[in-house]
């Protein structure tokens, strides 16, 4: 299912296997493995560095069936536009922020699919551990 909707987005934008993979600083044959269903178990950085470039998210690649909404009611305050510029001036990215993003939902989703089924035996486990990376 991931790699048929990674194909499927890539198709719509227009990009080449190989455009797809210079974008989102993946191997173009691992991106391949992935779109022929070969490789059934990408990470989340991977799943985001390919979602950010296809204007899409991990939700949507795991199989949600549409992308989250965006909730117009949050405005960003002077915190938030202190914290912003002081990332980008210490070379975050639109992808860096994007990769963060879709990372922080992936959890919240793993998190909520754990709790809509208490009777899977499966127990909630939780991390303090954030993995970053910031390309150059």
């Amino acid at each position: 299912m991931i790699g048929e909707r990674i194909k499927s987005l890539r198709e719509k934008k227009g990009y080449s296997i190989t455009k797809l993979a210079d974008l989102a600083g993946v191997s173009k044959s691992y991106l391949s493995y992935i779109e022929r269903n070969m490789q059934n178990n990408p990470s989340l950085l991977v799943m985001a560095k390919i979602a950010a470039p296809l204007d899409s998210n991990i939700e949507y690649l795991l199989g949600e069936e549409h992308l989250p909404k965006l909730n117009h009611e949050e405005m960003l305050d002077e915190e938030w536009h202190s914290i912003i510029k002081d990332a980008v001036d210490e070379g975050m990215s639109k992808g860096d922020f994007q990769a963060l993003k879709d990372l922080i939902r992936s959890n919240m989703w793993k998190d909520n699919r754990l709790e809509v089924n208490p009777q899977s035996g499966n127990k909630k486990k939780t991390s303090n551990i954030i993995i970053l990376h910031i390309d150059n």
